[in-house]
């Protein structure tokens, strides 16, 4: 009779399958997310409010930064309730809308990851013809492409994951839901979503993985041949390291967690890499950017100086 019961909640075992309160692991992830809100948030603000940043590369900037906080705002508050609680339950509904989150915010990331290389490419391989190629008009729609096509890609995986019965188990051995827990759970046939998933979310990480490192051979290639200056070399990598860094550390778990086989995955290592990619990465891109960006250290210094101007006046 247990297997026929339709299941309303699940429990997120989170972390650890423990069901007792988590205090040190609850410090540790608050303080994370705590600098990820901050330092993506000041990215953001100097992006928006410093003229001098007002071009193609730093409203792509600001758009990954507003993407990282909403990426683990989307897991990370409900991990830090359930460390602390003895009550880990979430609905069916609100476990449907975090995973559609979930993806849509992620895909967006991939794809736009694949753009800011493009037009690194474009200001370092065509620089005559970059202010044409990356115009306003053309930035602005990259933007809106990306995200509608992550929403609907999200949108894919959230209706048919709902269209799934689930009866009986509801223990969820993850700190938030995602289609691979979900589908353990599921009673009835989900090959298709099992090939939607290595499928689909397969090509939506891997070619704009692609065209990304295809971008920077093409950079890299053409640096080395055309560019006969030491100091015009080196500030061109130097540009393009912390993209380059951001680009491994999401890519890197989320290939390993998408593309490998599901059967033969294991619970601890899918935790352990969606640690990574949802709540370390956004956490560490801020500070990738503003150790390595020259420009956005600077526009960082003059707010800071303005404010601490105003505060003594």
């Amino acid at each position: 009779m247990l297997n026929q019961t339709s299941v309303t909640e699940f429990i997120l075992l989170g972390v650890r399958d423990i069901q007792g309160p988590q205090p040190f692991l609850f410090a540790i992830f608050f303080t994370i997310y705590f600098v990820n809100i901050t330092g993506n948030g000041a990215i953001l603000m100097i992006v928006i409010l410093d003229p001098r940043l007002h071009s193609p590369m730093y409203f792509f900037l600001g758009n990954l930064a507003c993407l990282d906080i909403s990426y683990s705002t989307v897991t990370v508050p409900k991990m830090l309730e359930n460390l602390l609680s003895t009550n880990k339950a979430i609905s069916l509904l609100g476990c449907i809308t975090q995973l559609h989150f979930f993806h849509f915010l992620g895909t967006t990331e991939s794809l736009l990851l694949a753009v800011m290389a493009f037009d690194r490419f474009v200001a370092i391989c065509r620089p005559l013809h970059y202010s044409v190629i990356m115009n306003w008009q053309v930035c602005i729609l990259m933007a809106v492409t990306i995200w509608t096509i992550a929403f609907l890609h999200a949108l894919l995986h959230s209706v048919m994951t709902s269209r799934l019965s689930f009866c009986g188990l509801n223990h969820i051995h993850h700190f938030f839901c995602d289609v691979k827990p979900l589908l353990e759970l599921a009673c009835g046939n989900t090959e298709l979503n099992l090939w939607l998933l290595n499928t689909v979310t397969g090509t939506i990480a891997s070619v704009p993985f692609f065209l990304t490192f295809l971008s920077y051979f093409y950079i890299i290639t053409y640096l080395f041949l055309k560019t006969r200056s030491c100091s015009m070399l080196h500030k061109a990598l130097s540009t393009c390291a912390s993209h380059f860094m951001v680009v491994v550390l999401f890519y890197a778990p989320v290939l390993f967690t998408y593309i490998r086989p599901t059967s033969g995955s294991s619970l601890d290592q899918d935790r352990i890499i969606a640690i990574m990619y949802s709540v370390v990465t956004p956490a560490l891109n801020p500070l990738i950017y503003t150790l390595r960006n020259k420009e956005v250290r600077s526009a960082l210094n003059r707010k800071v100086r303005r404010c601490l101007l105003l505060e003594e006046i």
